[in-house]
């Protein structure tokens, strides 16, 4: 469920990423290639990015399906960025909350999308929830599985974890709360990227420069994309990349 992609490079325009490419996140929405829960992600859809000198990304988000936004087409090819994280969603369960189940999600200088679904959602979640103070369950901004799930990574960020330990410590205390979870998580602060493989496939890409991309699946046909295997970490700037099992 869900097509997520997150690039650090040179600025380019956002759609050299998510648009141009044969396989591009855009096409994703209808016909993605290796997704193994679902078939179409029409259910919202969002892009964030940095500018310079300004840590705090951008956001645009709908509801509707990616394809049906001549907007965004446009936004896209005009926009340049040298960061960006994008998502198409397929929900877990029919909902009322409109883009604002979207991702990405954001706080600070933090953008982030969940890959997957939360078993049993919502009542797996409930004994979660004492572990957020009640601000942060007031400030949720869908009542979805993946915005919760934000919430948790987002306490840890807010706590002091570094975004490694956030994702590590929310996924395997989602997964021991809710069996069966597909907990793919993409995190970004236009500096690293951060990512979880647990359950739907991932992806990564480096070079040319000082380029990185890390994706729900390839965008092209590159022979240099390398696939994470499942219950893994990722670490990533725009000069390595570190693999560590969950």
């Amino acid at each position: 469920m869900c097509r997520h992609l997150a690039v650090l490079g040179p600025e380019a325009p956002l759609g050299a990423a998510v648009a141009e490419p044969p396989h591009s996140l855009v096409r994703q929405a209808w016909a993605p290639r290796r997704q193994r829960n679902g078939t179409v992600n029409a259910d919202g859809f969002g892009i964030g990015w940095y500018a310079d000198g300004d840590p705090r990304p951008a956001r645009y988000r709908r509801a509707g399906p990616v394809w049906a936004d001549p907007s965004f087409a446009d936004l896209v090819r005009v926009v340049r960025s040298r960061a960006l994280l994008a998502a198409v969603r397929d929900a877990t369960a029919p909902s009322g909350d409109g883009e604002a189940a979207a991702a990405p999600f954001a706080t600070g200088p933090w953008l982030f999308s969940h890959n997957g679904a939360l078993a049993g959602w919502p009542a797996s979640a409930a004994p979660l929830a004492p572990l957020l103070p009640p601000a942060a369950l007031l400030r949720l901004e869908a009542r979805c599985d993946s915005a919760f799930v934000w919430a948790l990574v987002a306490h840890r960020l807010e706590s002091g974890d570094p975004p490694e330990r956030a994702l590590t410590g929310a996924v395997t205390t989602l997964a021991e709360a809710a069996p069966r979870s597909r907990l793919n998580l993409l995190l970004t602060d236009g500096a690293s990227i951060t990512a979880t493989a647990w359950g739907d496939s991932l992806w990564y890409l480096t070079g040319p420069g000082d380029r990185v991309a890390v994706a729900s699946e390839p965008y092209d046909d590159d022979p240099r994309w390398t696939e994470v295997p499942d219950r893994t970490l990722l670490a990533a700037d725009r000069t390595r990349i570190t693999l560590s099992s969950l």
